[in-house]
This record gives C-alpha cells, structure tokens and sequence, in this order.
C-alpha cells in the first residue's frame, strides 16, 4: 500500500551559510516532499570541506533546498533541474529574491537533459526523484554514462528507508543515515577501471 505524502510545507529554511535562516517558498503540489532541515544540515556538515567552488547538480530539484542550501554554503555553481513548472517557478523566485545569480532553474525532465553530455563534468549530484517512479538506477547510469561527473564526484542519494538503490559499482558509500521512513545517503566515485 502507497505511503501517503504529507503536503509541502508552505516554505522551508536555510539552514546554515551567508543565507542561513533565509526563507523558501515552497508549493503546495503533489508528492513534493522537500529534504527536512535536520537531514540538510547533516548532509553539509559531511560536505563542508568539498563544497565552496564545486559545481552542482540538483536533480529533481523540487523545493531547490538542496540546491540554494549549496549555494548558501560556497557552491561555485548550481544547476537546479526540475520538470514542474509552478515548482520550477517557485525555485527561479527564491533565487531571484536572494539575489543568487550563480544558478540555473531548467525545467525540463531529468532524463531529458541527461541526453546531452554537459560542457564540464559535476563535482557534486543530488539525487532524491519522486519515490514512486523508481528513477535511481537508470538516472545514476546516465550520470555516469554521460559525462556528468567529475572524476571524484560527490553523489547524494534519498531513498526509502527500507529499500538501497542499485547504483554504479564504482560509487563508494562515504556515510548514511536514517530519518523517518527516508534513507539518505552520500556516495564518492572513483574513476571507472578502464580494463573492467
């Protein structure tokens, strides 16, 4: 039986950085599930020494907490993807209204733009689509087909508590945790062995 989504929760904060405390507006749409403060705040404090410059990757960005959360804490540039507009929209807003203009709103779906390999790699990849759809295995294999990823890029993976994706044998889990019924979870990859 489908868990039920609680409804988004009207707006989220930053949680730490030159934005800390800074409000999101957030949507009220269906199965937009924004990344609770607490797991934000230890996802950053694992990244804290790999963020300031790095160039991110907010997949299925939804609330783009994740993504203004990287920005807030020194990202040199985010892109945020998602495919809904009024979320994509909301996203575009809250850049425009902090004033961060190192960030690029595509909506457009996930898989769709990882058909064209980007002008350089991602040092860092947020990875947290629609529990429902099951979208892990194939979007991970894109990314790394397809040049998305720096050589010893940081992969953030939520998932159901109960349930660890398949993902590409050459990211290495670095740490996870567990909140509620979500399993979250921060990989590294290693250059794939090109004689494998």
């Amino acid at each position: 039986m489908p868990r039920r989504i609680p409804p988004a929760p009207g707006h989220v904060r930053v949680s730490g950085g030159q934005l800390r405390g800074s409000k999101l507006h957030v949507p009220d749409l269906p199965g937009l599930r924004p990344t609770p403060s607490r797991i934000r705040e230890t996802l950053f404090n694992w990244l804290q020494a790999d963020i300031a410059g790095t160039r991110v990757l907010d997949l299925f960005a939804g609330s783009g907490a994740l993504g203004i959360e990287s920005l807030s804490r020194g990202a040199g540039e985010v892109w945020l993807v998602e495919r809904a507009a009024r979320a994509a929209r909301a996203i575009k807003d809250n850049l425009d209204r902090l004033k961060q203009a190192n960030a690029r709103v595509h909506c457009v779906d996930a898989g769709a733009l990882l058909a064209t390999p980007p002008a350089e790699p991602f040092g860092g990849v947020f990875l947290d689509p629609p529990f429902a759809l099951d979208l892990w295995t194939p979007v991970a294999a894109k990314l790394e087909a397809g040049g998305w990823l720096s050589e010893h890029a940081w992969i953030y993976v939520e998932s159901p508590r109960d349930e660890v994706p398949m993902l590409p044998d050459n990211w290495q889990l670095a740490r996870q945790g567990e909140a509620g019924q979500v399993r979250y979870a921060l990989y590294r990859r290693s250059p794939s062995d090109p004689l494998s």
